[in-house]
């Protein structure tokens, strides 16, 4: 990989974009290698919890301008062979078994903003600004929507989609886009207590949260869904990890993916 570093250590993987000339926007390499990168960490069951991170001043910048260039004069056909490579990469990211983390040094622009929304669990700088541009270039962001507008909300979702505006970190965690605000010193060590949080945690627990969440989200409570909520946690409570949790919660004493 060009574009991206990709470093595991103690079940924790870090990805990190690394085109800091370019502020690390978005080109088919970025695009193919975060798809690859995902899709290949997501298969690592050892793993427990995943940085997405960049290098340089910005997070990410949305689309490269050789790129958009060269998209200028594609067909009908190739743009939507080229949006849905886009899509892939998103998808690798929301639906990557494994807890997201992004780690957001500096701004983020347009299709960054998706990367943003894809993730987890978001810790921005204070100084780090997000803007959906594409409207600016007589676009939108159509791919990134799905992810943004869960994060944002449909409210905000309508006025910043619309207007381009830039907003600040305070104003994208209040709006529940970003999680954690802190100053740049502080960065590394809030993701290191937020990592070390998840690995405290029953790993086969914590994948089935993370999917828990996204298949009960803005679903109608039904018999059906009362059902299948009962049957997760009976899988749960009756496997190896269940027993052992609960066993160790009882008698003070360590779980098996804590032991020395």
């Amino acid at each position: 990989m060009t574009a991206l570093n990709v470093v595991v250590t103690d079940a924790v993987a870090h990805v990190t974009l690394n085109r800091p000339e370019v502020r690390n926007a978005f080109n088919e390499g970025l695009i193919a290698e975060l798809t690859a990168a995902f899709t290949t960490l997501g298969q690592r069951p050892d793993l427990r919890a995943i940085v997405l991170a960049a290098e340089g001043k910005a997070f990410c910048a949305g689309a490269d301008l050789n790129w958009m260039q060269a998209m200028a004069g594609y067909s009908w056909d190739e743009n939507h062979a080229d949006a849905t490579r886009l899509a892939d990469m998103l998808w690798a990211i929301y639906s990557c078994p494994a807890p997201v983390i992004a780690r957001v040094q500096g701004d983020v622009y347009a299709g960054g903003v998706g990367l943003v929304a894809c993730a987890d669990i978001v810790v921005a700088v204070d100084t780090a600004g997000f803007c959906l541009s594409e409207a600016k270039l007589g676009l939108l962001p159509a791919t990134i929507g799905p992810y943004v507008a869960r994060a944002l909300g449909e409210q905000a979702s309508r006025r910043y989609f619309v207007t381009a505006e830039r907003f600040g970190a305070a104003e994208a965690q209040r709006l529940g886009l970003v999680h954690e605000v802190v100053a740049t010193d502080a960065l590394d060590a809030k993701v290191d207590e937020l990592t070390a949080a998840i690995t405290a945690n029953g790993p086969a627990a914590v994948r089935a949260c993370k999917r828990l969440v996204k298949d009960v989200a803005g679903r109608e409570i039904t018999p059906a869904l009362r059902d299948d909520t009962a049957r997760r946690i009976a899988d749960i409570r009756a496997s190896a990890e269940g027993r052992d949790g609960v066993q160790s919660f009882l008698s003070k004493r360590k779980p098996g993916w804590l032991a020395d």
